[in-house]
């Protein structure tokens, strides 16, 4: 099985520098990412219940973006990545999702994907 790289859009409100907070630290992401996380260096946890999944941060700028890769995840050109976009007229603000599924799995990524912004628009009071 193959996976897919597929992009997900979402406009935020919300300044891209507290965005990137919630996006890049620990404590931002616990909010709405996961149930916890914890970081030591470029290793990031992520907890959900009983479960851990480990990611490397593979790339950030700050207030722009930041790529993980799934530490369990065996082919390295995968990452999901969480950018920043501001639309140089408007100023709106949006959250561009890049990530990789399997075919099969990959309508149940985005639905995941599109409930988590959901708690991330919460979280930010957008």
């Amino acid at each position: 099985m193959s996976t897919e790289k597929y992009q997900l859009e979402f406009e935020i409100n919300s300044s891209p520098k507290l965005l990137y907070s919630y996006l890049s630290t620990p404590s931002g992401l616990s909010e709405w990412f996961a149930d916890n996380v914890n970081s030591r260096g470029e290793k990031f946890s992520f907890y959900w219940d009983e479960t851990q999944e480990d990611a490397i941060l593979l790339k950030s700028k700050q207030d722009v973006y930041v790529r993980f890769h799934w530490e369990d995840d065996p082919d390295p050109k995968t990452f999901f990545e969480m950018r920043i976009t501001v639309d140089d007229l408007t100023k709106d603000v949006s959250l561009l999702i890049i990530d990789f599924a399997e075919e099969s799995e990959k309508e149940e990524a985005v639905r995941l994907w599109e409930s988590q912004i959901e708690d991330l628009k919460h979280t930010l009071g957008s």
